[in-house]
Formats: C-alpha cells, structure tokens, sequence
C-alpha cells in the first residue's frame, strides 16, 4: 500500500478505499520448517508475521452487521432521490474503540465501488469541468468546533482554498465542493466534540443540519450520541422556543442506530464472541498456537474481562500479546502472557473527554457475570460450544 492513507483527504480516501482489502497476510508455515529456513528468510517471514498482526480483519459482527443494514439502504434511497428535497441522515453512536469510524467507512465505500461501476463517470459533472469526482467525503470534527473550522475540515478534504473568507463565502464554497465533485455522502465523524451548551457548537449545529439540503447523505459518527445533548440540541431551558418543537428538528431528520460492544449475558451472545475471537485466532502466524487457543476453556472469558467486548480493546491485546509472545519464544497466547501487558491507549487525535478514549479495565482476576467453562469442538460449519459446570 503507497500514497495518502489519510481518509480525511480526496487522495487519501481514494487510495485507501481502492487497497482496504488488499493485504496479504503472512503464509502459514509449520514451526520446523521455520526452523530450517536460511536466515534472511525467516527475519523476512518474520517481519511479514508482524505486519499480519499489526493488521488483523475488519470482522463483522451482529452489531456492526446491523449498523451496515440500515446505513447502506438509507445512502441507497437518498442517492436515487430525484426531488430537491432534504435527505434524511443517520447517526451511529456506540462507546470509543467500538469500531463505528471503520464499519462506517466500510459500508460506505462500498456504496462508493458500486456508484462508480454503476456510472463509470460523475453524473454531476458540469459540461468543460474537469473535478475530481467524489461520491464520499470523510472529515472529521474539529476539537473545537466552530462553524468556521467545520467548514475548513470539509473543505480541506477537497484541497479548496479557505484563506481570507468570512462564514458566508465558506459556507458557498463548501456547497460548490460537494456539487462539483458529485458528492453523495458526507460523513462527519467525531461529532461528539460538539458541546452543545455552547454558542457556537449549537451554530455549527444548525450548520450542519442546513448541510442536509446540499443533495447529501449526511452521516454523523460520534460517542454516546443520546447522552451528547445532539438529539435535542443541547439547548438551555433559558432558551425560549417559538412553539416547543425546535429540539426536535435534528432527531426527526436522522436515524439513529447503536454500535455497541459485544454482550456476555445469553448463550447466543456469548457464541457471537467466541466465533469472533475463532476469526481473529485464523489470522494469527504464532509457530506454537494450538487449536483454540482463544476460544477454548477459559480464554473467552479472560479476554472479554480484559477487554468489556471492545473490539478495539480487543485487538489491541491480541496485537500487543503476539509481539510479545514472538519476543518471549513462548510463540502462543495465554492469560499469564496477556496479564502481563497493559492496555494503553493513548493515540495521536483522540479526544479523551469526548468518551473517544474508553476506560480500559483493570486486571481484577475476577470473571464475568457467566462463569460457565466453554470448551469449543471445531467441525467443518466452524466453532460450535458447550457449557460445563
């Protein structure tokens, strides 16, 4: 993979979206066949294991599955509507490192790969233009957000000049950059940063909302979304309402759907887990890995108290795990290896009091609220489970 990997670039977006499912993940070999190969071979199948672990799959899950249903028809319907009118939007809330940002990019350029196929060309191209086209924009919400700054997010996505122009002449060029590049979806992620108590995140607000008359898909992604105040628009009982129905003028317009993390608490939520985790063990080149080795005796419920069912929590245990047990020669994962690793996550970008940064949890040794023991038989239809006492 070359080039611009920033989404939240015309370039960037492009690139990403022709080669997300390009990687190739290291061979399997056996552990004596590692053994025999000449040194510059094994450092090389080495650093290729690495770079398989640094990119474990994006799996679907009942949740994400369910936040993909729901946005991919809704980005269908607004992009065959004909009439002038404003496209409903939709929102996608769940806690941080819940995989929201990924599964929404995901059903999003595939929607894009199918609109190309389907038009070849920008059906919005204006005769002796020569735009880029750009069915998806992704931005991502300024930390401080400020009518002004979104704007130049959306803006800077597109390369377009921004310097010396008041709110007005932004606000036209943001809706020339979308009409002239043929814009279909426009995703606003991070949303959460918005602070509705005050003044100036509410008018990014309505910005945004006015953003819903451009012809677009407006998708906003952000963290615990009912509880941020959006819905209902924050406003301040100081504030008078002309007739009582302003606060209801963003949630009537989108649809809200829940990404959340993966439950504990009945026999087919915990199947879901322990096949999830089947899908990421398939992924892993560790020489001394036996069979089940992430879903079978307690395991399961080790990594889902490490993690809450984050599976951004999740995947960064098992990253972090593998590098270690190549480091160690322990070469497989077990609790007393993963115990030892904290998980850290402090990232580049990450608004902590937006709810972007989850709480990790601590190593308390105790298990979930289910202790039953799973044991897990693989047959050719994939993992099926049993409880003992």
């Amino acid at each position: 993979m070359t080039g611009d990997m920033r989404r939240d670039t015309l370039a960037g977006w492009g690139t990403w979206r022709l080669s997300r499912h390009s990687f190739a993940p290291a061979p399997r070999i056996s552990a004596t066949r590692w053994r025999r190969m000449p040194a510059a071979e094994k450092a090389a199948w080495d650093l290729a294991r690495a770079a398989t672990h640094a990119n474990l799959p994006l799996l679907g899950t009942p949740m994400s599955q369910a936040v993909d249903r729901l946005l991919a028809a809704r980005i269908r319907q607004n992009a065959f509507k004909a009439r002038p009118a404003t496209r409903a939007g939709v929102m996608v809330s769940g806690g941080g490192y819940q995989g929201k940002t990924e599964t929404v990019c995901e059903t999003a350029a595939a929607f894009e790969d199918a609109w190309r196929d389907l038009h070849r060309t920008n059906p919005e191209t204006v005769p002796g233009s020569r735009d880029l086209w750009a069915p998806v924009a992704y931005v991502q919400t300024p930390v401080t957000a400020k009518p002004k700054g979104t704007c130049k997010a959306i803006l800077d996505f597109y390369g377009a000049p921004t310097k010396r122009m008041d709110l007005p002449e932004l606000i036209h060029q943001v809706a020339a950059s979308l009409a002239d590049h043929g814009t279909t979806v426009l995703i606003l992620d991070d949303i959460t940063r918005l602070r509705m108590h005050r003044a100036d995140d509410q008018d990014t607000l309505d910005l945004i909302r006015a953003f819903m008359s451009m012809h677009v898909t407006l998708v906003l992604v952000g963290v615990d979304i009912p509880g941020s105040g959006l819905l209902r628009e924050g406003r301040s009982p100081a504030v008078k309402n002309v007739n009582g129905w302003e606060p209801t003028q963003t949630e009537r317009r989108f649809d809200l759907i829940e990404l959340d993390r993966f439950r504990y608490d009945t026999p087919a939520q915990i199947t879901a887990w322990i096949s999830h985790l089947a899908g990421i063990e398939d992924h892993l080149r560790l020489l001394k890995a036996p069979r089940g080795m992430l879903t079978d005796r307690t395991m399961p419920e080790y990594l889902y108290e490490r993690t809450g069912g984050v599976v951004g929590l999740l995947e960064r245990l098992i990253e972090d795990g593998c590098s270690q047990a190549i480091a160690s020669g322990a070469e497989r994962l077990t609790e007393s290896l993963l115990d030892a690793l904290p998980l850290t996550l402090a990232r580049a970008g990450r608004d902590a009091e937006s709810g972007e940064v989850p709480h990790v949890l601590a190593r308390s040794g105790r298990k979930p609220a289910i202790r039953r023991r799973r044991n897990t038989v693989f047959d050719d239809h994939g993992p099926a489970t049993a409880d003992t006492a």
